[in-house]
């Protein structure tokens, strides 16, 4: 058993990522459902020819399994709420516990990632709840990364304990990079067509 428990702050951003990535998942599978049976049906997040769920809900890249990819955001997002919970309840994981859990956020970490590059420059339109659910995702991953690192359940070599002393404190600006740089790309990939972007005229 470790006997270090998460600081609330690493809690509620499980809970927070969690029921975030939840609402996505479940309403893309609503909308998903809504476009099957319609199939002229415009999607609630459809505001314009950028900002359209449809066009990434249809693509090959939104069933990248065979099935809806919002179904495995079902199942990936409820895991950290249960950990959180579970956690809450006074519970202590083994170690090989916390390496799975790292696992599978670092899993979620890079099937955002890629979703993002599919997103932008292959399908050429965004969908408004998968930004949600990279947003939820996002500081799940660095903010759990760098907890596992500095309590040596994840270990690294010596020389970078500082840096990971000094990480620690600051774990959120790891979390706003990331989402920063994922919307310079999206300005930057839109740049010519930014009244577009920021219109509401489906």
């Amino acid at each position: 058993m470790h006997d270090v428990k998460p600081p609330i702050s690493l809690i509620l951003i499980w809970i927070i990522g969690g029921l975030l990535g939840l609402y996505a998942s479940f309403s893309l599978i609503m909308e998903r459902i809504h476009v099957a049976e319609f199939a002229d049906a415009v999607a609630s997040c459809d505001l314009n020819p950028i900002l359209s769920c449809k066009s990434v809900m249809l693509s090959s890249q939104a069933k990248l399994f065979g099935f809806p990819n919002p179904i495995i955001g079902l199942a990936a997002f409820f895991a950290p709420i249960m950990v959180a919970a579970a956690v809450l309840a006074g519970a202590k994981f083994v170690t090989w516990f916390w390496h799975i859990f790292m696992t599978g956020l670092a899993g979620g970490f890079v099937f955002v990632i890629w979703l993002m590059t599919q997103t932008l420059y292959s399908i050429n339109a965004l969908c408004l709840y998968c930004m949600v659910a990279w947003f939820g995702m996002i500081p799940m991953f660095w903010s759990t990364l760098i907890w596992l690192l500095k309590e040596d359940i994840i270990q690294a070599p010596i020389r970078f304990t500082n840096f990971i002393d000094s990480s620690a404190k600051w774990s959120w600006v790891y979390s706003v990079a990331t989402e920063l740089v994922i919307v310079v790309l999206i300005l930057t990939h839109f740049a010519d067509r930014l009244s577009i972007l920021f219109s509401f005229a489906r």
